[in-house]
């Protein structure tokens, strides 16, 4: 049983450290179930690598969610590992934004990742052993001007992994938070979506210009390479540890660690210096 090959279930698995993450593991023999809301329209190098479970999920929509599952199970009959990774994000002033954006937000980010799971978990069981790793980001501890709804959903996703742990621990089920800092991905330009109110620019014009500046320049200045989080996803995934929080990429820790050391008022005052000029 110990040589039988493994199953990782991943979501958002189109692009960015999704794509890198399902890379990862095919190259180490797993049998990966990279899902993505488009997989017969979007060509990815995952069809070039010859990967052959492409599914359809789309976590917005409970039955693809059941869909995907359900295949996987009928060809594989376990599931080890899940990756929640799917998310989106949206910049700009809070009060820009419009009901259907702050939905989206929490409906991709955090309803969808917990449908997921919630889906996944009657499988886990029955196997009595499972690994749980969602994808969150530092934004998850740190606040950041402009993205005060894609930092709350991050830091709902701390919260419902950490108290998650406990109740699937004496369950043989894990759970695993990934801290991601900056990435070099495309996220910026295809998964963020922006919040915009004419009537409202002139207020807001000093914020958005000096965060949204420095936000795109650390990105692709500062930013770690997908793969980077690919294998700290890896890590979490096999160490058979009790480990709860993985920091991922070169400036995880280094921004954690300001904000566990730090005074508060210190650390805001420096946060407020480092996005807003």
């Amino acid at each position: 049983m110990e040589n039988e090959v493994k199953v990782v279930f991943i979501t958002g698995a189109s692009t960015g450290i999704g794509l890198e993450t399902a890379r990862y593991f095919f190259a180490r023999k797993w049998h990966v179930i990279a899902t993505m809301r488009h997989p017969e329209k979007r060509k990815t190098p995952l069809h070039d690598l010859g990967l052959p479970d492409l599914v359809h999920l789309d976590v917005l929509d409970r039955s693809s969610i059941q869909s995907a599952l359900k295949y996987t199970l009928d060809k594989y009959q376990k599931i080890d590992v899940l990756v929640n990774n799917a998310g989106y994000a949206l910049f700009g002033p809070f009060e820009a934004t419009n009901h259907e954006q702050i939905m989206r937000e929490f409906n991709t980010n955090v309803f969808g990742l917990m449908e997921v799971t919630r889906q996944i978990l009657p499988q886990f069981r029955k196997q009595k052993n499972g690994v749980i790793v969602n994808v969150a980001s530092m934004a998850g501890r740190i606040a950041m001007p402009l993205y005060s709804l894609y930092v709350s959903s991050k830091w709902a996703i701390e919260g419902f992994s950490e108290s998650l742990q406990y109740e699937l621990k004496p369950l043989n089920i894990r759970v695993k938070i990934i801290e991601p800092g900056l990435i070099k991905t495309d996220f910026y330009e295809r998964s963020l979506d922006k919040a915009d109110n004419g009537a409202l620019s002139e207020d807001y014009a000093g914020v958005l210009k000096s965060s949204g500046k420095m936000t795109g320049n650390s990105a692709a200045s500062l930013g770690s390479e997908p793969e980077v989080i690919a294998r700290v996803i890896y890590q979490a995934a096999t160490d058979n540890s009790k480990r709860l929080r993985y920091f991922a990429g070169k400036n995880a820790k280094m921004g954690s660690t300001m904000r566990r050391l730090l005074p508060e008022g210190m650390f805001y005052s420096m946060m407020e210096k480092m996005t807003l000029g």
